[in-house]
């Protein structure tokens, strides 16, 4: 083999090292400030035994083949009937990730007429589809419902026929705001569109029993709901909520699931378990409510950052290698940060993303951000 075959991936590699953005995997240690286990369900005693349960009754781990041919286990099927039901959608489709959710919508529903307006901050999971689309698509300001407004306007004006598509997150992964969703839900119904709403960072945390901000949005047959079923549901794999026609349009059309191994039964009976203790464990989400709260406080206390009043907290850094030596310090000290870098974030706002759980408790907290501000103030760009 010539020096010649890897040049091209070695110098992908070089450039990124020069502008601080290589990426390198991480092995979890520390106390976790990082993971999107918002409830700390992931390694809870009650999802374990559930699990071991449904082992015990011949739950098999694989599928062993795609939903439309062998795969189709009756546990998705009860799944994605309790998911409807708890959601308050007409139908549920269980996907293997939330990235194959994205990308399996946003390429299949919206058709040649269409046009895609989607907020600037948007999950790459979205992206991916749209980029896949059929339709049109274009990019508007971040929370800023005139923009999606005046961008459906202007597509009418010059000869668009087909319907809009609204797409937004209902809280944003890497600042932790909230999507204006009822504005934009009366501009769907306004121009005759549909309103795409992921509730990645939202579901099982906000709303009533842990629904989603969708919540009072449930009944509408233009909204489609996207809940991801790794973060505060501690599991994986992720649902479309939608109409029961689009579902079935999804089932036909979509490339990524009727060519997927669907996902393991074993995987969908622990999902069932997680649904169950979100419903009627509210416990667990009164205590996240009161840690939020905290965590927020005391961001603005100890850092003097404003919190975004959510579980997700970006303590911007600014400069990449910086960002990467406070991170690496933090988790020295036993803490486990990581930084977030463009393109995940836009350039010049590389950042900590600092994600409170259940996993950790105030001592822990405050703890964290007295030595990341000492961190902050010695690492020096």
């Amino acid at each position: 083999m010539t020096a010649s075959l890897f040049s091209h991936y070695e110098k992908t590699l070089h450039g990124l090292d020069r502008k601080g953005r290589r990426r390198a995997l991480i092995a979890a240690s520390g106390i976790d400030f990082t993971s999107n286990d918002y409830l700390a369900i992931a390694g809870s005693l009650r999802l374990k035994a559930a699990t071991a349960a449904a082992i015990g009754r011949g739950v098999p781990v694989g599928s062993g083949g795609s939903r439309l041919l062998r795969g189709n286990h009756a546990e998705h099927e009860m799944l994605e009937a309790e998911a409807a039901a708890f959601f308050g959608a007409e139908r549920a489709l269980f996907f293997g990730s939330g990235y194959a959710a994205n990308a399996a919508l946003f390429s299949t529903l919206p058709q040649r007429d269409d046009i895609i307006v989607h907020d600037a901050l948007i999950h790459a999971s979205a992206h991916e589809g749209i980029a896949a689309s059929r339709a049109r698509a274009l990019a508007v300001a971040h929370n800023d419902v005139d923009a999606f407004d005046d961008a459906i306007c202007k597509w009418r004006g010059s000869g668009g026929t087909g319907h809009p598509w609204i797409a937004v997150e209902s809280l944003y992964s890497m600042d932790g705001d909230r999507a204006p969703l009822p504005a934009l839900a009366a501009l769907a119904d306004r121009h005759d569109g549909f309103l795409v709403v992921d509730e990645a960072h939202a579901t099982g945390v906000f709303g009533p029993d842990g629904r989603g901000l969708t919540a009072a949005l449930e009944g509408r047959d233009n909204v489609v709901m996207l809940h991801t079923c790794g973060k505060a549901l501690g599991v994986s794999g992720a649902f479309v909520c939608a109409s029961a026609v689009l579902c079935d349009y999804l089932v036909n059309r979509a490339r990524s699931f009727i060519y997927s191994t669907a996902p393991s039964p074993l995987i969908a009976a622990a999902v069932r378990e997680a649904l169950a203790m979100v419903a009627d464990e509210p416990e667990r989400r009164a205590e996240f409510d009161r840690l939020r709260a905290f965590a927020n406080r005391m961001l603005a206390e100890v850092l003097g950052f404003e919190g975004s009043g959510s579980q997700i907290l970006p303590v911007l850094v600014g400069d990449n290698d910086r960002a990467v030596r406070i991170a690496a310090r933090l988790r020295t000290e036993g803490f486990d940060l990581r930084a977030i870098r463009p393109p995940t974030v836009p350039e010049g706002t590389a950042r900590l993303r600092v994600a409170i759980t259940l996993n950790v408790d105030e001592a822990m907290i405050a703890r964290m951000l007295q030595r990341l501000k000492i961190a902050m103030a010695e690492e020096r760009s």
